[in-house]
């Protein structure tokens, strides 16, 4: 009882002559604040909104001599309920990157005040924050975001407060069990800035934020976990933020996420790259069997083109290109090359197929003229005008049949052929062929266009396209893992177990 009087007495003594409305030693040099965090959890990392949610206590500290009292046995220490706080000042500390926060208060205010007799002060409440991140995304999926919680005062310079991290780079702390869907935490840093800004209240020369426990004044916790993130690491910063109305102290916790990558590899690598490698198939069906392998061909198309789609409307409308969208895009590329492929099949075969029937109009007017039937031999056909005169093919001379070029329009249409085999009458005209005569001579293969048949090129497709694609990806995973596995400076690395 006598204890409980003493301390009545105490908490009774501070309302006396006590203005809550004038900062600690007005007048005179800044108010120091430290500063630590623990990081409890991480719900939320999102590329579209760009902002991150956590949930951390806070602890200040900052010493106010009004509250200093006589050391007594066993009251070195009051500790408080969170009621106190209206009949004294405190830091009007702010997150200045915050889009969203609340105050714990089940079952009861998550915070207490804690005095010590020498006037310091200990401040601990339990947030939740929901904070923007600027997201680089050029590496997707394989990148790696930091993102950080800014603190300031929000009306005092750096006159009246200054901040600073209570235990250097142990300051912020961060739980064991910190996870993400998407990413794993790298780890975090912290920093303490100045920053000048358009406001009125208390400056540098008043209040001066600080991170109480130097490097320990952030922790997190072990049990902090996303689906898609992993928290790598963080760290802190002091920094000095320069306004039209004076300086401003500022602390920063970043902490560092790296993405994880088995969501992606299952649902967008791997099923993109089989759909390639099921366009390959084209190349081992009869190139007769047409409407199947058009309709392989379009479904594979159309299959990468919901893929690409479904990948994107996920993601922010970014302006420039993701590593995910250089790998989409070149599988959509081999698809439809992969159609184009047989397109090209198909052409070369019409025109050999063209090609043969004009021999054989030619066979059937030589043995008419009683010719040898294997006097002529087509090579490559062009455009052709009205059949000419035919004569014997004179002895011991290898016979050829010469072919007068015209508007390349004309064959698209399937012309008819003029033709002069050796001893025609056409005499200067066929030993002085223009500039737009073709003269063929026997033993051309009339089965191979540009020296290849439809079968040719079906053959070197099942070699060239599966090359080149493994190429591709030996280049895009060695180049982009190298190029994100990027690691921030000053960073205190998450202790894995």
């Amino acid at each position: 009882m006598f204890g409980d009087v003493n301390i009545s007495a105490i908490l009774d003594s501070f309302s006396i002559s006590y203005d809550k409305r004038v900062r600690p030693n007005y007048g005179g040099p800044p108010v120091e604040v430290g500063v630590t965090m623990y990081v409890l959890s991480i719900s939320s990392l999102s590329e579209v909104k760009m902002d991150f949610t956590l949930d951390f206590y806070f602890r200040q500290f900052w010493t106010d001599p009004r509250l200093a009292y006589k050391k007594r046995p066993g009251v070195e220490t009051l500790s408080v309920g969170s009621e106190f706080i209206k009949n004294i000042w405190v830091p009007d500390t702010f997150f200045v990157n915050e889009k969203q926060s609340y105050f714990h208060i089940a079952t009861t205010s998550n915070e207490f005040i804690r005095i010590h007799y020498s006037g310091s002060i200990t401040r601990s409440i339990r947030l939740t924050i929901t904070a923007s991140c600027p997201m680089n995304l050029q590496y997707f999926p394989m990148d790696r975001q930091l993102c950080h919680i800014e603190i300031e005062s929000f009306g005092y310079t750096m006159r009246d407060i200054r901040y600073h991290w209570k235990d250097g780079l142990m300051s912020v702390g961060m739980s064991n069990e910190v996870q993400l869907p998407q990413f794993r935490v790298l780890g975090h840093r912290q920093r303490a800035t100045v920053v000048t800004l358009t406001t009125v209240g208390y400056t540098m020369r008043d209040i001066r934020y600080k991170w109480n426990e130097g490097p320990n004044s952030v922790g997190v916790s072990s049990e902090v976990s996303l689906p898609q993130f992993k928290v790598l690491g963080h760290r802190q910063r002091a920094m000095e933020i320069s306004l039209t109305t004076g300086n401003y102290s500022r602390l920063a916790c970043e902490i560092q996420f790296v993405r994880s990558m088995g969501y992606y590899l299952i649902q967008i690598y791997i099923p993109s790259g089989l759909i390639v490698i099921i366009s390959w198939v084209s190349f081992w069906l009869n190139r007769n069997a047409t409407p199947a392998r058009v309709a392989l061909g379009v479904t594979t198309v159309l299959t990468m083109t919901t893929l690409m789609s479904s990948t994107n409307a996920a993601l922010p409308k970014i302006s420039y290109v993701k590593s995910i969208d250089v790998y989409l895009g070149t599988c959509f590329v081999m698809v439809f090359a992969s159609l184009l492929e047989y397109a090209t099949v198909g052409y070369m075969a019409k025109r050999i197929q063209m090609r043969k029937q004009r021999f054989v109009a030619i066979q059937k007017i030589a043995s008419e003229k009683k010719l040898p039937v294997d006097c002529p031999s087509i090579g490559d056909p062009h455009t052709l005008s009205k059949l000419g005169t035919l004569g014997r093919c004179p002895p011991g001379r290898p016979s050829e049949v010469r072919f007068k070029v015209h508007d390349p329009k004309v064959h698209s249409k399937g012309g008819t052929l003029e033709n002069t085999i050796n001893g025609g009458g056409r005499g200067a005209e066929e030993d002085n062929p223009g500039p737009h005569s073709h003269i063929l001579h026997p033993g051309k293969d009339i089965s191979k266009l540009l020296g290849m048949t439809p079968s040719d090129i079906d053959k070197y497709s099942r070699i060239v396209f599966p090359v080149c694609f493994v190429c591709f990806n030996l280049m895009y995973w060695i180049i982009y893992l190298h190029v994100s596995d990027v690691v921030a400076d000053d960073l205190v690395l998450l202790e894995e177990d």
